[in-house]
Formats: C-alpha cells, structure tokens, sequence
C-alpha cells in the first residue's frame, strides 16, 4: 500500500504548478488536506487534493488539469499528514510548485485576481470581500469542493449550483507577467536562479527554471514582491514571448502546454529532445504506426506560430479547425506554415495541436484519474 500511495503523490505532484499559463485554478493546499467528509478518512490527507484536482478535471472535461496550489508553513511540520506526505509538500516546496507562506488565504485571492482564476476554497473569505469585489460579484468564481457520491463536486457560493468561472488576468497581472522577476534572496525557488536544496521553498535549485513560468510577484503597496522573503523583487527585462497550445485526441483536449520564442517544441509519440511532447500513451495501435517519435515541430517567431513537419509520413492543417476533408491541406515532411488563428495542425485524424480556446471537446469524457493508483481503503466515499 506504501508504493501505491507513493505513485498517486507522484502523480498529483504533475498537477500542482505556479505556471501562469497552464493552471486552471487555486487552492489552499492546508484548507484541502482537511475535507475529511470526502473521503470519511484520517484528519489530514495530501490524497485529497488529487480527489479535489479529479473533481476539476471532469468539471473542465480535460485531462492532466494543473492546480495553482498556496500552503501554510505549518503543513510542513502537520503531525497529521504522514512523514512521507510532509517531504513531498517540502519538495514541492523546493521545487517551486508550491507557494508556502505565513497567508494563504491572502495569496490565493491575489493570485486569482492577478491570473483570472477560479477559487476552489470552502472559506468565506469575509475580510477581504472589499479589496476583491468578484468574490461576490461573479458568481462561479469561487467554489467550495463538496462530498458526492462519485467523489468530490462543486457549489458556487454565490448563485449556488456547479457552475465554475473563470475571469480576465487584471491590468496589474499582465503587466507583472510581462516582467521577468529575480528576488534578492538567494536561492528562490519561485524568483532565483539556481542553488540550494532543503525545507522550504526558498532552498531549491532551479537554475533550469524557465522565465515564463515564474508565478506572479505579490504586490505590497503597489511594489512588486517575493511572496516567500517579502523582499522587493528587481525587475529582470521582458519576459519571452509565449502561447499555450493544447493537444487534442479523440475530441479531448489531454495537454496544455507554452511554447516560447526561446526554444521550439517537439511533439510526437515519444520526443527524445528535453522539452518534447509525448502523445502516445493516449494513442491506438493505428496513429501509433502513423505518428513518428518526433512529428512536428513548433516554433513562436516575432507572435507568429511556425509548424514544421519532422516527420517519416507527413501531416496535415486544418483550416480555422474545419473537420471537412476537402479544406484540409497536406504538410509533406520538412514542409513548415504559419499557424493562423482558428487552424489546427492534425497528426493523424483526430489527433490535432492547436490553441487551447480553439479545441472544443467532442467526445464524452473518460478522465485520467490521478488517483487510478489509490488504495481501496483510502478512497471510502461517503454513501
């Protein structure tokens, strides 16, 4: 039971992010670990925030949805979560994926209202109503997880109901992310530049860590700020430009992911490049013989996407994402074209890469439970 608990952590630990571009809502990781009605299991479980992350995926219909997930310090030392589950969360920590702080609740209503996220949260945030209006303004925008029988679900606290709402990123988020951010501090896992290792998050090594992904500072009047040090941040230069594409199989989208002017992007059956895109666990026998290991090339030159087939058997576009064969137009192997808005490019029939708000679902959904790997008895639903 040991290894299958550690293969669901490893599992989660794919859906916790501070990417800007690729999370899909924010969490108190303290608040979540506590749901003890979901499950009907022990105080404190890091389970929970799969199940929590599951009950967002089948909300949105997308497979391998990432959560922008704050934490209290004090969940580092819970004597309630399993030593195992408390040098994940430091890890976590050490990597960046996780924000530990002295005020999640704070974070999390700023980090929503600079990205444009939805809450997942049962608090009624009462004291910081007036600073975020659309807590009660936007009804969807923030959601309380819930027992059901299926597993957790979601009510809205304002208009009630399931509906889950994303906003815009405010004027003062895009201009943060427009910035590349290095905190004084040394290391940083969310604003550094490499070194370290250890307990909290500003021990990590992240020399390898891209720009584009750095979280958004936190503003303390009106100054951009590392959240962890509570240091001013200095302003770095320009970010590289970026755009998230998704990849589409069988009428679901199964990935997200950015593509910046700093590197391409290889996607195929199984890229060897560092980076690459891997399609093929999602793949029948037939695409599998179809899709080479490496298929396309994606490149963002000056705003533009750029697709170069690298393939053995050649690709396809389709036109502002038209399904009908007659439009569809062929890319030979070392072909390149501009990716206009509205086109996807097809690897195989229903297999397509394109921009994520252009990739409408057409097929039911069977998700990719992160928690396909959890013990039966720690997994007991409430009935």
């Amino acid at each position: 039971m040991r290894f299958e608990i550690s293969k669901v952590l490893d599992a989660i630990e794919g859906r916790v992010s501070t990417d800007p571009s690729l999370t899909r809502a924010v969490l108190d990781l303290a608040e979540v670990i506590r749901y003890q009605d979901i499950d009907g299991g022990r105080p404190a479980s890091l389970l929970r925030l799969g199940m929590v992350i599951d009950a967002l995926a089948r909300h949105l219909e997308e497979d391998s949805v990432p959560v922008y997930a704050v934490v209290h310090r004090g969940v580092l030392s819970d004597a309630d979560l399993t030593s195992n589950e408390r040098m994940v969360v430091r890890r976590w920590a050490d990597d960046g994926l996780v924000e530990v702080l002295d005020n999640p609740g704070g974070r999390m209503l700023e980090v929503a209202d600079l990205l444009g996220l939805p809450v997942l949260s049962r608090s009624r945030f009462d004291g910081l109503r007036g600073r975020y209006p659309w807590v009660t303004d936007q009804p969807g925008r923030v959601v309380a997880p819930v027992p059901a029988q299926s597993g957790p679900t979601f009510v809205a606290h304002i208009g009630g109901g399931d509906t889950l709402s994303a906003g815009e990123r405010s004027p003062a988020g895009s201009k943060l992310l427009a910035r590349h951010w290095r905190c004084t501090e040394s290391p940083c896992a969310l604003f550094g530049q490499g070194g370290g290792g250890g307990a909290f998050a500003d021990l990590a090594a992240v020399s390898d860590r891209s720009p584009v992904t750095q979280p958004p500072p936190s503003l303390r009047g009106g100054v951009p700020t590392c959240p962890r040090h509570g240091v001013r941040l200095g302003d770095a230069g320009p970010r590289p430009r970026s755009a998230v594409l998704a990849i589409r199989i069988g009428g679901l989208i199964r990935r997200r992911f950015v593509l910046t002017e700093s590197e391409s992007v290889l996607v195929g059956r199984a890229p060897d490049a560092d980076g690459g895109i891997t399609v093929g666990q999602w793949l029948n026998d037939e695409a599998r013989r179809w899709i080479s290991r490496s298929h396309v090339r994606l490149e963002l030159r000056v705003g533009e996407i750029i697709v170069t087939d690298v393939s053995t058997n050649g690709s396809g576009i389709r036109p502002n994402g038209s399904m009908v064969e007659s439009e569809r137009v062929a890319l030979a192997p070392q072909q390149s074209r501009v990716l206009a808005e509205g086109d996807m490019v097809e690897l195989y029939p229903g297999v397509q890469v394109g921009r994520p708000e252009e990739l409408p679902a057409g097929a039911p959904y069977t998700p990719a439970s992160v928690m396909a790997e959890a013990p039966t008895m720690a997994m007991r639903l409430p009935h």
